[in-house]
């Protein structure tokens, strides 16, 4: 059988999200918690989307295949359900800075990252004296000048659609950089804190950062908001975008289909995309 987990997680002790030797990641401590509450030797899981060292997540979504006689013993003497009890089992486990939210058997056809048609980030920034607040300052970027909403959001505007954004990631080898960015807008908060929301159907490596620095730069009154929508156009790395610091970074929500439509969306997305 098929598990769903939907799970969140302050990323500031962690080197991102991938397992990786010697080093606390929030894959290998959940392999690590899974393993234990199910009563086996090692497991496996895929997330929805990978996060660097220092991001966070209030929606990340991992799926993981196990045999239902080994769900079911790991419940041992438990009157819960055996999906409940693994929920709580894994939350006892867990550090504090990682919380289990949802555990479901996962509909047929589901995979956590291919099945998926969109992710939501949010990245939150405190450009005021008056509102950075030290008690936040793992998941909000202090920003130390004012910044100008609309001159940010002019340049965010450019950039929505199918478009190649290899200008504002990190190339990996056989991978694209053809993405379709949904939704890129910038918000202010009735107390003043600036927050972007970023959905697009994937992201590549760094992309997400690359961009809120880019438009940084136009809000600072360093570019024209047109400088964005140029730099996209060029498809090679500029020096002048800036890949911001993570901590203001958060994946939020995960997309999915309607459950007849999972298998067909988790084939499609395993094509390389073009232009």
């Amino acid at each position: 059988m098929r598990i769903r987990i939907d799970l969140a997680y302050d990323g500031t002790e962690f080197k991102g999200w991938a397992t990786q030797p010697g080093l606390r990641t929030v894959q290998g401590m959940l392999e690590a918690a899974l393993a234990t509450a199910l009563r086996v030797s090692e497991v496996a899981v895929t997330c929805a989307g990978r996060t660097d060292t220092g991001v966070h997540a209030r929606g990340q979504v991992v799926h993981l295949d196990t045999e239902p006689a080994t769900l079911t013993e790991s419940a041992g003497r438990s009157a819960d359900p055996p999906l409940e009890a693994l929920l709580r089992r894994l939350n006892g486990i867990l550090p504090a800075d990682v919380r289990v939210r949802r555990v479901v058997e996962a509909a047929p056809g589901f995979d956590a990252r291919f099945s998926a048609v969109w992710r939501r980030y949010a990245y939150r920034i405190a450009d005021d004296p008056t509102v950075v607040d030290p008690l936040t300052r793992s998941h909000v970027l202090a920003w130390p000048r004012p910044l100008d909403l609309d001159a940010m959001n002019a340049a965010a505007a450019a950039l929505l659609g199918e478009h190649d954004f290899a200008a504002f990631c990190k190339k990996r080898e056989g991978a694209t950089t053809i993405r379709s960015l949904l939704d890129l807008h910038w918000d202010r908060t009735p107390d003043g804190l600036l927050i972007a929301t970023v959905r697009a159907d994937a992201f590549c490596h760094n992309m997400v950062r690359a961009l809120v620095g880019s438009m940084l730069a136009v809000g600072e009154g360093r570019r024209e908001p047109a400088w964005v929508s140029q730099v996209l156009t060029a498809k090679v790395r500029d020096p002048g975008v800036t890949v911001v610091q993570p901590n203001g970074l958060t994946l939020e929500e995960v997309g999915y289909p309607d459950d007849t439509e999972l298998a067909a969306q988790a084939e499609a997305a395993r094509r390389v995309r073009t232009l």
